[in-house]
């Protein structure tokens, strides 16, 4: 974000072009749906670059409080489990207002609207929202998380958000509305979560609640380009792996099963039983082409060597483990993966080639973890619903560095994003941005 330092100065033509090259080669690989810089300020996606929840940049705060390390706090139109995301000197979010609102009453369904909000990165000024009133009808009550917990996507060109049976929107980085698309309509009481992700000039949405299907929109249109039956109790976002030759796979997560899509065209290539009963919500990860699964209400975890075809749940899944996570995602960082139990307070690390379990740390008096931890500078970043914000060593030696409170007592249900050297998380209340002062 803003550097610490003035660099020396040098030739103006010198530095523009290598201002334009760093920019072109930033949006061009985020748009292209394989991943971006994350040296940059952006982070363009859930879970930032490829959808991993990791950043190499370097410099974010280890410690912070209602009073320190704040460069600014902004009031929010609205609650919501969305997590902001950035696009060169835009932040971008969503929330909800009239109805169902904490601390204001049930209210009318009919006025349920969400916003769609961009504010300025440096220093958190609302630059434009637009209000979008729910189309109806709409869950009548929705449990926990209330009604914006979609992630929104960006690319060079625009802005694109998913808001459940209210559509698919695209909006240019000035706030024109550019198209909507219908995903489908039906609706549940834990709501709509999944966020969108870029393929191509594809935008591909997991409408598991919608429609029960994996929808592929055009970028430039909204038109549906293909569908994807058979998407049950799956809450989680997509992600894009690597198979060789430059060719990548989509894999998700349903209950009681891993699969793999071709992202051009929408069609089947492979699954895997996870042993994990019940709905899948935490997104996987994946280094190369093993896919690195957690998630269930009963808990479990698995590794899945992705590219090959039909059921690969003898050849292909290397190992499972009974420990799991029922909400936040997990972090595969030099070997290892790390995450944190929703209920229980505990972090995990597990071997990834192996799934040999490596510690189980119990964090006192801790609270739910709902939003995902991120992981930049060799340490995890993780927030609790109620606002305690953990800091760990990413190392198989389980350390924690920090336990911050910044004091307020809304719902922290978002996952955290990171920009150049600050913090982005956002409350029910207020979006805060993090940075060493």
């Amino acid at each position: 974000m803003i550097p610490t330092r003035t660099p020396l100065a040098r030739p103006r033509f010198h530095s523009n072009l290598l201002a334009c090259l760093v920019a072109f080669f930033s949006v061009a690989l985020g748009a292209s749906g394989l991943g971006q810089d994350a040296a940059t300020t952006d982070w363009l996606q859930f879970r930032g670059p490829a959808g991993q929840g990791i950043s190499s940049n370097r410099g974010l705060p280890v410690t912070w409080s209602a009073d320190r390390n704040i460069v600014w706090k902004v009031s929010l139109p609205g609650p919501g489990g969305s997590s902001p995301v950035v696009f060169q000197d835009h932040i971008y979010l969503t929330s909800y207002s009239g109805y169902a609102v904490p601390g204001a009453g049930s209210g009318d369904l009919s006025a349920l609207t969400r916003q769609v909000i961009c504010l300025q990165r440096n220093s958190g000024a609302i630059l434009w929202k637009k209000d979008l009133p729910a189309v109806q009808p709409e869950q009548a009550k929705v449990r926990d998380h209330g009604y914006a917990s979609n992630t929104p996507l960006a690319d060079a060109d625009r802005l694109y958000v998913f808001l459940g049976a209210s559509g698919v929107f695209a909006f240019s980085h000035d706030g024109a509305q550019l198209w909507r698309a219908n995903v489908g309509s039906q609706v549940h009481e834990w709501g709509s979560a999944s966020s969108p992700v870029l393929y191509r000039d594809l935008v591909i949405i997991n409408a598991a609640v919608e429609s029960d299907a994996l929808v592929a929109l055009n970028k430039v249109t909204g038109k549906e380009v293909w569908r994807a039956p058979g998407m049950k109790e799956s809450w989680n976002t997509p992600i894009l792996v690597p198979v060789g030759e430059g060719q990548q796979e989509l894999v998700v997560a349903i209950a009681g099963k891993v699969l793999g899509f071709n992202p051009a065209t929408g069609a089947p290539l492979w699954s895997c039983d996870t042993g994990i009963a019940w709905y899948m919500v935490p997104s996987l990860v994946h280094d190369k082409d093993v896919v690195y699964c957690v998630g269930g209400r009963t808990g479990g975890s698995l590794a899945v060597r992705a590219g090959g075809r039909g059921d690969v749940t003898q050849s292909r899944r290397l190992w499972t483990l009974n420990k799991g996570s029922n909400v936040p995602s997990p972090i595969l960082h030099q070997g290892h993966l790390y995450w944190f139990h929703e209920n229980l307070g505990i972090v995990y690390c597990v071997e990834a080639a192996s799934g040999k379990l490596v510690f189980e740390e119990r964090l006192a008096n801790a609270g739910q973890f709902y939003g995902s931890p991120v992981l930049a500078d060799g340490k995890l970043f993780a927030w609790t619903r109620d606002g305690r914000g953990f800091v760990i060593a990413a190392s198989p030696k389980f350390e924690l560095l920090a336990r911050n409170e910044l004091g307020d007592r809304s719902s922290f249900d978002a996952s955290p994003a990171v920009s150049g050297n600050r913090l982005l998380i956002r409350s029910d209340r207020f979006l805060y941005c993090l940075g060493t002062r």
